[in-house]
């Protein structure tokens, strides 16, 4: 903190959960998981840059909102122009905007430039609805931020379902190809 008590860039707010903790609980599943660290990717296209040649799936991920406040967390194939009238639709949510920066801390305890599919272990609550494109799952392993954006975690597809149903967020599963070509 500064003399007056504001956050100084230097100091990111603390998580509720740290990337060791996350990697403990995916160990206690009997998950498989490698994870290599890297300087802070904020974008896609970042992310391109620096991570050479790491195989399997590359992801982003959407935190967003509707008018009524539910929410929804959209991992989808890292190259996909994402339609947000479209994928409203799709989900019956009506029209999607992005969740602010407080919300996502709130709700799934990740700062901006580190969504991930594993912030749900955050939401204890069950606020936040998980959405998986298909084509996530067709290329192992799949690539994500364990909770922050200067580490990526590599794990199975399979995995990564079991992850997910173990926080009691199984995802809905979405043929995201059907939404790029409507």
């Amino acid at each position: 903190m500064s003399e007056n008590g504001a956050e100084t860039q230097d100091q990111a707010p603390e998580l509720p959960t740290s990337p060791g903790q996350l990697l403990q609980r995916l160990e206690e599943l009997g998950i498989q998981s490698k994870t290599v660290m890297h300087p802070p990717v904020f974008t896609v296209e970042e992310a391109k840059t620096l991570r050479g040649s790491l195989p399997g799936s590359h992801i982003k991920n959407l935190f967003l909102r509707n008018k009524k406040g539910a929410m929804w967390l959209v991992t989808c194939l890292e190259d996909r122009t994402v339609d947000l009238k479209a994928l409203g639709g799709a989900l019956g949510a009506g029209r999607f905007s992005f969740g602010s920066a407080d919300r996502l801390m709130t709700y799934l305890g990740v700062l901006p430039g580190s969504v991930t599919p594993f912030a749900v272990i955050n939401d204890t609550g069950g606020a936040v609805t998980m959405v998986l494109d298909k084509g996530v799952l067709g290329n192992d392993p799949v690539n994500a931020h364990p909770l922050v954006n200067d580490m990526t975690t590599a794990l199975e597809a399979a995995d990564l379902i079991r992850f997910l149903e173990a926080e009691g967020h199984a995802p809905l599963m979405l043929d995201m190809d059907d939404l790029e070509t409507a």
